[in-house]
C-alpha cells in the first residue's frame, strides 16, 4: 500500500469513529455509550478507536466541536448585526445548523446539563449568550421558556423524535427546513404586547 495512502485512511477513520459515536450518543446518551460498543457499531477495535481518541471524552469533544464552533459563529455574527432582517437571518442559520449537526446539538443542548466537560461549558455559554442576545431588555420568564422550546425541541425532534415518528417519518430535510424556519421564526418573536416584525 502507498505511504500516501496511509493519512487518507487513518483520517477516513477518524471521521467514521466520530461519526459513529456522534449516533450512539445522541440515540442512548453519552453516558450509556462506550468505546467498545461505538468500536463495534464502527466496525473497528477498540484499541483502533483509542489511537485516534484517548478516551470517550476526547471522542465527543472532536465529534461535537464543528457543530459548537458553528453555533459560536451563528452567535457572534448575530450580536455584530443591526438593522432589520437580522432576526430572519438567525433563524434561518439556526435551522442550518440543527439540521446540519443534529446529533451533536442534541448532545449538547439535551444531555448538557448531565455532562461536566469543557465542550459542554463552551456550548452551553454560546446558547446562553444567544438566548440572552434575543431576550435582549425584555428577558422574561416568557421570553427563556420560548427561546428554551424553540431550541431544544428543534432539537429532540431531529434526533430522539425520530423513534416516535415511526408511523408517520419525519418529512425530508428541504421540507423540515421551511417548517422549522416557520415554527422558530413565531417562537423567537417577542411574545410582550408590541409584537414586532420578525425581521427584527
Amino acid at each position: 500500500m502507498p505511504t500516501d495512502a496511509i493519512p487518507t485512511i487513518r483520517v477516513r477513520a477518524a471521521d467514521e469513529l466520530k461519526h459513529v459515536a456522534l449516533e450512539q450518543f445522541a440515540r442512548v446518551g453519552f453516558a450509556a455509550s462506550s468505546l467498545q460498543h461505538i468500536a463495534d457499531h464502527a466496525g473497528y477495535s477498540k484499541s483502533s478507536v483509542l489511537y485516534h481518541y484517548a478516551s470517550k471524552e476526547a471522542l465527543l469533544e472532536a465529534a461535537i466541536e464543528p457543530a459548537v464552533a458553528e453555533f459560536e459563529s451563528v452567535l457572534e455574527d448575530f450580536l455584530a448585526e443591526r438593522g432589520s432582517g437580522r432576526r430572519r437571518l438567525l433563524v434561518e442559520r439556526v435551522v442550518d445548523v440543527l439540521l446540519e449537526h443534529r446529533e451533536a446539538v442534541h448532545v449538547f443542548l439535551i444531555q448538557g446539563p448531565s455532562l461536566d466537560l469543557p465542550i459542554i461549558h463552551r456550548a452551553n455559554a454560546a446558547v446562553r449568550r444567544l438566548a440572552a442576545a434575543i431576550a435582549e431588555e425584555r428577558e422574561s420568564v416568557a421570553e427563556q421558556v420560548r427561546f428554551g422550546v424553540a431550541l431544544g425541541g428543534a432539537a429532540f425532534l431531529l434526533t430522539a423524535g425520530r423513534s416516535f415518528a415511526d408511523e408517520h417519518p419525519l418529512p425530508d430535510d428541504d421540507e423540515l427546513r421551511e417548517v422549522l424556519h416557520s415554527v422558530l421564526a413565531e417562537l423567537l418573536t417577542p411574545a410582550d404586547g408590541c409584537r414586532r416584525n420578525t425581521d427584527d
